[in-house]
């Protein structure tokens, strides 16, 4: 699925045909309902961006058995960790729980011509990360009222969310990779215990 626009033709054009994972989605499902979470199976739709770019570059033959869970942008970021403490035990299973957005995700607010940071850009990632390595709960899934510039950084939030997920179904935090491209849009990287 392109669901993104304005940018270079060749994009839309990509394909990412990774095989479904049946068995999987049921044992997610299941996870998720005993927690007290709705899940259900959408057998139709595809994979967004959200998941093929990331997986295109870690597996490009892909030939790994692939689910996405959809992204409730209005949930926000208590129930995204929810969700990923209920699906915890698949890491157990072997099943890699990989949450793609972006750290700093607003368009309007990008410097096509590669221009410095911003400070709220800069201010926003420095509180992110000192509570995603903190392990801070509180401060986290508040971070739209506590953490300076949340609205600046994310409008709306369903580039964050995926990143909750993952950090709600993992445990102690590292840093993988932090940078801004284009003034403000940030890909930082974390790996969860």
């Amino acid at each position: 699925i392109s669901d993104f626009y304005g940018f270079p033709k060749l994009l839309y054009q990509l394909r990412y045909n990774a095989p479904g994972a049946p068995p999987l989605a049921g044992r997610a499902v299941s996870l998720l309902t005993n927690a007290g979470l709705r899940a259900s199976v959408d057998t139709a739709r595809g994979l967004d961006h959200g998941a093929w770019v990331p997986l295109m570059l870690m597996y490009p033959r892909a030939d790994i058995p692939t689910l996405q869970l959809s992204v409730q942008s209005t949930a926000g970021a208590a129930h995204h960790v929810a969700l990923g403490r209920a699906l915890a035990p698949l890491r157990e299973e072997g099943v890699l729980i990989l949450g793609s957005g972006g750290f700093v995700h607003n368009l309007r607010m990008v410097d096509w011509n590669g221009g410095a940071e911003p400070d709220w850009s800069r201010l926003f990632s420095k509180w992110m990360d000192e509570k995603l390595v903190a392990r801070d709960d509180t401060e986290l899934v508040a971070y739209r009222s506590r953490a300076p510039y949340a609205a600046q950084a994310h409008p709306t939030e369903e580039h964050l969310m995926p990143l909750f997920v993952a950090y709600g179904a993992g445990g102690a935090v590292e840093r993988l990779y932090a940078g801004a491209t284009f003034g403000s849009l940030r890909m930082d990287a974390y790996a969860f215990a």
